[in-house]
């Protein structure tokens, strides 16, 4: 019974602290590159509606602020211009439980270096993701709100569910840095608000809950508060474009989910199943050979033992010497075939003959035999009747 008692163990236990380390080594390091094409940056070289971005979001696991279950990340995402100018940037760190993604605020978390408390998940579904809303953390608004699942599909031979969220117009704080060299202070100095939406897209392959693809219809816009018509302020358009990951990120994100999945499914499922089958298949086997001993042992017994002993004449037993002594009436009832006297007579063990007046010599023999018969044979009648059976030995 060992092996079905540690199947729960390697799940409940084991599991948990074994992603945790997984979460935390470098092989949680992970690069994802999005690009949008014929977008409209502030500031970009090929004008309104003809430049094209790069977002680069970086994971690095923190290994040395996190402990037990709890992950540490810490996280940039950058966006680079056509000619590979950097013209926004902000880091981030992120505390989660490593089994349900649960925030844990703690260690320092930050969004360009401002602490904020995450209050959803972000960039990691949980392990074994369900097909349901998930309340996920945007960086940009400092707010959490649901990102529902859509629809499972086959993207690129993996099953993966997509998730969607829309994040409506919402004022949001200006970062250190961006486009067109545009500062916080600046900003603030003109009077202007940050104002954002998107409605982002994941292709989340659900073993593992990580995002394999993604995609997101980014807006900003910089807007001057007008106190002659609040409802139409002045803008000043930042960022507008469809950001798509490119498909050799995307592919090799496929390759280790696919590669994790396995591990995943050996670890939670396949291993503590094993540990029943082989714990039960031993149980039965103890049992089928503790009853094939006891058969052995009783079959032993059983032929060490040799036929029971009949009792003496009149010694031992319920009844024996009754049974003796009725033994002679019984013989008499019965008459013995002559045959079979004979054999008898000619046991010494079981037979006794009647015991022969002692005479003195042969005439007195001759003088007490009848005479023969006319025949020439001694009559019938000559001798009373032998007894059928011998007395019983003296």
């Amino acid at each position: 019974m060992f092996f079905v008692a540690f199947a729960p163990l390697v799940r409940e236990y084991a599991f948990p602290r074994l992603v945790a380390k997984a979460l935390k080594g470098d092989k949680a390091y992970k690069v994802m590159v999005l690009e949008a094409q014929n977008a409209t940056l502030f500031g970009a070289p090929e004008g309104e509606g003809k430049a094209k971005a790069t977002i680069i979001q970086t994971v690095r696991p923190n290994p040395d602020e996190g402990s037990g279950q709890t992950v540490v990340w810490d996280m940039n995402l950058a966006m680079v211009d056509s000619e590979g100018k950097v013209v926004t940037q902000i880091p981030e760190r992120y505390a989660f439980d490593a089994v349900s993604q649960t925030p844990k605020n703690c260690c320092g978390e930050h969004i360009d270096n401002k602490p904020v408390a995450h209050t959803g998940i972000q960039y990691k579904w949980p392990f074994f993701t369900e097909k349901r809303g998930y309340n996920y953390y945007d960086a940009q608004a400092h707010t959490a709100s649901t990102i529902n699942y859509v629809r499972t599909e086959n993207f690129n031979g993996l099953p993966v569910y997509l998730f969607e969220q829309t994040v409506p117009w919402t004022k949001v704080p200006v970062p250190s840095s961006l486009p067109g060299g545009l500062t916080p202070e600046t900003v603030e100095a003109a009077g202007m608000e940050r104002w954002y939406t998107t409605v982002r897209k994941f292709w989340v392959e659900p073993v593992t809950g990580a995002p394999v693809y993604a995609e997101e219809q980014h807006k900003e816009e910089m807007r001057t508060p007008n106190p002659d018509d609040p409802a139409n302020p002045a803008k000043l358009v930042v960022f507008d474009g469809n950001v798509k990951m490119k498909a050799e990120w995307s592919n090799k994100l496929i390759e280790d989910a696919k590669e994790q999945k396995a591990q995943m499914l050996l670890l939670h499922d396949k291993l503590p199943l094993a540990f029943v089958v082989i714990g039960i298949v031993l149980f039965l086997a103890s049992l089928l050979l503790e009853f094939l001993g006891r058969r052995k042992r009783e079959r032993e017994a059983a032929g060490g033992a040799g036929p029971a002993a009949v009792p003496a004449d009149g010694d031992g037993g319920p009844g024996g010497g009754d049974a003796a002594a009725a033994a002679p009436a019984e013989s008499a009832a019965a008459p013995v075939p002559v045959g079979a006297l004979s054999a008898a007579s000619r046991s010494a063990e079981t037979t006794v003959l009647p015991r022969v007046p002692a005479v003195s010599s042969v005439a007195e023999v001759a003088a007490e035999a009848p005479a023969p018969s006319s025949n020439g044979k001694t009559p019938a009648t000559a001798y009373p009747e032998r007894p059928q059976t011998p007395p019983p030995a003296v």
